[in-house]
C-alpha cells in the first residue's frame, strides 16, 4: 500500500470583498495547510468571489438585507457544490453572518469569533479597533466581541474618516501608500494612549499596510486569525 488518503473536507470561501484580501486568504490558506502536512498538499477549497461593487454600494445605501440574500445566494452555491464550512473572507459583511448562516446548513467559521477567543487567551480586555467605519460605528462587532470579555476602543470621528477613506480608496485597489501608513500609526498610537491593550486590524486588507512592527503593544491580524481557524477545522 503506498499510504492512506485522509477524508477531504472542502472549505467554501465568500470572497471578493475585495479581490486583495481575498488573494491574501488564498495564499495564507495554502501555506498554512502546506506547513502543517508537508510535502505538495494545499488547501481543498471552493471560492465564490463576488463583484465587491455591488455589495459596497448596498452597504453605501445602508441595504444590508439585500446584502445578506447576494451572500446568502453565493452561500447555497457553496454548499450544493460540497463545502462542508463557510469562511466569510471580509470583517464588515459579518454584520449580516447570522443570515447567511442560517440560509444553508453549514457551519460559518465567525471571524469575531476567532479573534476574541486569541484576545481572551492573551489576557486582553480592552483593544483598539481599526477596520470599515460600518464596523467600527455599528455594534455588531463590538457586541460579538464583548461575549469574549473585550472592550473595543476606535479612533475619533475624523480618523475614522480617513481609516475607512485608506480602505476603499487604496487597499481595495492594491494600493499601498506610505502617508497612509504614517497616519495608521499615529492613528493606533492614540489609540495605545488611550488605553487600548492591543490593536485589531479589523478589515481584511488593512493588514497590506500595517503589521506587528507599527505599534507598541500586540496586534490581532483578523485576517491570519481566521485562517487559522478555518485551518483547524480543514486539518481536524
Amino acid at each position: 500500500m503506498r499510504g492512506t488518503l485522509l477524508p477531504v473536507k472542502t472549505l467554501g470561501v465568500l470572497g471578493g470583498m475585495s479581490w486583495t484580501s481575498t488573494a491574501e486568504y488564498y495564499r495564507l490558506l495554502n501555506e498554512g495547510v502546506a506547513a502543517r502536512r508537508g510535502g505538495l498538499h494545499s488547501a481543498p477549497l471552493l471560492l465564490h468571489s463576488v463583484d465587491f461593487a455591488e455589495v459596497a454600494r448596498l452597504q453605501r445605501e445602508d441595504r444590508w438585507e439585500d446584502a445578506a440574500e447576494l451572500l446568502s445566494d453565493a452561500a447555497r452555491g457553496l454548499e450544493r457544490a460540497g463545502a462542508g464550512a463557510l469562511l466569510l473572507a471580509t470583517n464588515t459583511m459579518h454584520r449580516v453572518a447570522d443570515r447567511i448562516g442560517a440560509a444553508v446548513g453549514l457551519p460559518l467559521l465567525h471571524i469575531a469569533d476567532a479573534t476574541g477567543a486569541r484576545l481572551q487567551a492573551a489576557g486582553l480586555t480592552r483593544a483598539g479597533l481599526l477596520a470599515t467605519a460600518f464596523t467600527m460605528e455599528q455594534a455588531f462587532y463590538r457586541e460579538r466581541l464583548a461575549r469574549w470579555g473585550v472592550e473595543v476602543t476606535v479612533p475619533n470621528a475624523q480618523d475614522r474618516a480617513e481609516v475607512h477613506r485608506v480602505i476603499f480608496d487604496e487597499l481595495c485597489r492594491n494600493t499601498v501608500l506610505g502617508d497612509s501608513r504614517a497616519t495608521y500609526r499615529r492613528v493606533m498610537g492614540d489609540l495605545v494612549d488611550g488605553g487600548a491593550e492591543g490593536i485589531i486590524l479589523g478589515c481584511t486588507e488593512i493588514t497590506l499596510l500595517v503589521g506587528p512592527g507599527d505599534v507598541t503593544v500586540p496586534v490581532f491580524d483578523t485576517t491570519r486569525i481566521h485562517v487559522e481557524a478555518a485551518l483547524d477545522w480543514l486539518l481536524a
